[in-house]
């Protein structure tokens, strides 16, 4: 949990007291109970055919490794169009939500997010360059993954592979 010393309201100091059931910051002078809101990223799953858009991420954490587009959402901004700005933002790539594909909860401690909310997306326009946090953006195959960042990086990536052996088995022969 991040630590809060002083109180955003009033400015004096905090102590922690147990309230609902768990220890949290509260202002000793006007009362307010400090809660701490999770960090909401989204993810995008974009397929070319039976493989899978990844980006190299260009900074820390996990830099040089690779991962489906994905970023933070900000205050107030809706998932979806936040999934579709980082896609564009990482990829130069507009892409258009086509449905929701899983949440899932934070895979370590060293993921920025609590919570990663991932859609799948078609490309709607542009032309795939790296951007913002990426060195390079590129397609892969289950059979030629790159080294991957983050354990949520890889749960998408089981759970893609289960989609794609599925259709597999439906498929006639």
């Amino acid at each position: 949990m991040p630590e809060a010393n002083f109180c955003l309201n009033c400015g004096h100091a905090l102590d922690q007291r147990e309230v609902g059931g768990a220890l949290r910051p509260v202002c000793s002078q006007c009362g307010r109970v400090h809660y701490f809101d999770p960090k909401v990223a989204v993810g995008l799953l974009v397929e070319q055919g039976q493989r899978l858009l990844l980006i190299r991420r260009k900074h820390d954490p996990e830099r040089g490794k690779w991962s489906i587009p994905a970023g933070f959402v900000d205050a107030g901004e809706d998932p979806a169009r936040a999934a579709e700005r980082e896609g564009l933002e990482e990829t130069n790539l507009r892409l258009a939500v086509t449905a929701l594909v899983d949440v899932y909860a934070r895979g370590s401690d060293h993921e920025g997010a609590d919570i990663l909310i991932v859609y799948r997306a078609k490309i709607v326009g542009g032309s795939l360059q790296p951007g913002d946090d990426a060195s390079e953006a590129a397609y892969f195959s289950l059979t030629g993954l790159p080294e991957l960042a983050f354990t949520s990086t890889r749960r998408v990536i089981e759970r893609w592979r289960a989609e794609l052996d599925e259709t597999d088995s439906k498929t006639p022969n």
